[in-house]
């Protein structure tokens, strides 16, 4: 139960970015129009474009993880079910716990601070910092709690027999 919640909360932040893609290319496709056919440049597509991709490009991991679409290399322990592949990818995620944990720890910080100070940015839409500073911290939560639910995964479910026929990861 769990990890369906997991991974259905993965699924829907994963679906959320590409629509937030979708979104940043219409901003995009607006701004040439308004810049180039009616000489109307507009001052609030470049940041929330890169604010949104910022957002995607966090939230998304945790969805890249659940379809198991990281960068993996498979020359030597091509069976999924063999142990050794099961203490590697073991391993794998408990580095990525690392990683992810002192990105939650200090992004959560650096959140907080800014947060309570009511900071902005330096920019003329001036949103507020902590919306540019959450995504490191909540994308790297998610990615922790889906890396989780891997981990459970790699020792107590059977892996799709696609994976077992093609090796693939």
């Amino acid at each position: 139960m769990i990890l369906k919640c997991i991974d259905a909360i993965s699924e829907f932040t994963g679906k959320l970015c590409a629509w937030c893609l979708v979104a940043v290319g219409f901003f995009i496709t607006f701004e040439i129009v308004m810049r180039y056919v009616f000489n109307a440049p507009t001052i609030w597509v470049d940041e929330v474009s890169r604010i949104l991709q910022v957002w995607v490009v966090y939230l998304a991991a945790a969805y890249v993880l659940k379809h198991r679409e990281m960068v993996t290399i498979e020359l030597i322990l091509r069976n999924p079910r063999s142990l050794w592949r099961k203490l590697a990818e073991s391993l794998a995620i408990l580095v990525m716990f690392l990683f992810a944990g002192a990105a939650i720890y200090f992004g959560f910080a650096l959140w907080l601070h800014d947060t309570l100070a009511g900071h902005t940015t330096d920019t003329y839409l001036a949103p507020p910092k902590w919306f540019t500073h959450a995504p490191v911290w909540v994308g790297n939560a998610l990615l922790v709690l889906q890396g989780l639910a891997q981990l459970v995964r790699v020792w107590t479910e059977e892996l799709p027999e696609d994976d077992i026929l093609e090796g693939a990861h």
